[in-house]
């Protein structure tokens, strides 16, 4: 074999495909699959692909670039998976071979650096954005945009996006996020809060939310100054290189609130985000100098749900009947395995009916920038997801990752379901519940 060829196999974590024995358990549980209807959009299908590249049967990576960017990522497959193949690692090593081999035009080179390099992992970059829809929602350039149409033939779909997306704070508020709240009453626990980028500027009000049920529930919540970007949509997009720079920058960050005894744990409200948090130890496996480290904050990387439940929820007197459903996050489903805590916290709510939809683990078709590279991929299976969200006739659905919410928020409207149906994080949820604001 030539050293070409092995360096290739390296790359590709080509090893990691010999578990897959092509049994086909995974299929049922793809939503690519079940919607395309191809063997190459599917999991077994797409580590063939990844297999015969590592064999040197396929020689032009750019041939299975298709197929692996109509993936998900949702990682269900790993769930559903008997020998316990390492999808989700093939998959993002797969990408980034493709990305270090693709030449881009020009316009496509400046919007991925753009994004990548200095918008997602920068606070201020985010604070601007989240500052500029503010003005945009309160200038009144909103409802004239909107009222002129010119939403509608915004490239991408990005007109039903912005339309989905909630209130921004006004900058008064996004500064007003204290670096330390305190317990109510007994401390059973110090956790740091991981902000992040998107959240923090486009759902910045969950993230205040999130602070103060912490803190009601009996957590002395710290928040890190200088953490930055998860790097998750950085891993997916092939641009792995730079997400495990984002990984040390928040390692060596929420390191020193482990020095100063500050934290017992780190908690994020994000699905997505705390899978990739919880894998940094993966991620940076192979470097020396930042393993061990990356194992201890992993380790102590924990969902809001779980924190809540730990600390015993937070007390909700009393609640008008209710009927809601709930959307799994699949990287809080696939990845951290955190899947009753969500439930637990519903289920507390005096009066609420909760009612499981078909298909509750399937992914709704957002899965990070997905819907909007892939719209019409990502429709047919959310339109899928709304037919038994519909079935359920809840009044609420509730989820657990930014991107989810946008989607189904996004699903009820095409569903003509928005005078009747609302979509809500799980930490809105809770915190409307409790009278909290």
């Amino acid at each position: 074999m030539n050293e070409q060829l092995v360096a290739l196999r390296r790359e590709l974590k080509y090893e990691k495909t010999d578990a897959c024995v092509q049994c086909g358990y995974c299929l049922p549980a793809c939503p690519t699959y079940a919607t395309m209807g191809k063997e190459t959009h599917s999991p077994r299908g797409r580590i063939n692909l990844v297999k015969m590249a590592g064999e040197g049967k396929i020689t032009d990576l750019s041939v299975i670039e298709e197929p692996l960017d109509l993936c998900l990522g949702c990682r269900a497959c790993e769930t559903a998976c008997p020998t316990g193949v390492e999808y989700g690692a093939i998959l993002e090593a797969a990408r980034a071979a493709i990305v270090r081999r693709k030449s881009y035009s020009l316009p496509v080179r400046i919007l991925r650096y753009t994004l990548f390099k200095k918008v997602f992992p920068s606070r201020l970059a985010m604070n601007l954005i989240g500052n500029g829809k503010w003005l945009y929602e309160k200038s009144g350039l909103q409802a004239v945009a909107r009222k002129s149409g010119v939403m509608s033939r915004l490239p991408a779909h990005l007109g039903e996006f912005e339309a989905a997306t909630p209130p921004a704070v006004s900058p008064r508020e996004r500064r007003n996020l204290p670096r330390f709240t305190a317990a109510k009453g007994k401390r059973k626990f110090t956790v740091a809060f991981f902000s992040g980028c998107v959240m923090d500027a486009m759902f910045r009000n969950i993230n205040e939310l999130s602070v103060k049920l912490l803190a009601e529930a009996g957590c002395d919540v710290v928040v890190i100054d200088d953490q930055t970007c998860c790097g998750a949509l950085h891993a997916h997009s092939g641009e792995l290189d730079e997400s495990k720079s984002l990984a040390r920058r928040n390692i060596a960050a929420f390191e020193r609130a482990f020095e100063w005894g500050e934290a017992d744990y780190i908690v994020n409200n994000a699905g997505g985000c705390g899978a990739m948090l919880a894998e940094y130890d993966h991620l940076l496996a192979d470097d020396p100098q930042w393993s061990e480290r990356a194992k201890r904050f992993a380790a102590k990387s924990k969902d809001i749900s779980q924190l809540l439940v730990w600390c015993g929820g937070v007390l909700v007197a009393d609640h008008p009947p209710e009927k809601v459903t709930y959307q799994r996050s699949c990287h809080m489903t696939n990845v951290l395995k955190v899947t009753q805590e969500p439930l637990e916290l519903i289920r507390s709510v005096p009066n609420v009916e909760l009612i499981e939809m078909k298909e509750a683990e399937m992914c709704c078709g957002s899965a990070g920038i997905y819907n909007i590279v892939h719209y019409e991929a990502s429709i047919d299976i959310l339109d899928r997801k709304m037919e038994h969200v519909t079935g359920t006739k809840a009044a609420a659905v509730i989820t657990t990752n930014p991107g989810c919410l946008l989607q189904m928020k996004l699903g009820i409207e095409r569903a003509g379901l928005s005078g009747s149906v609302r979509a809500l994080h799980l930490v809105e949820y809770i915190a409307e519940a409790a009278g909290i604001s």
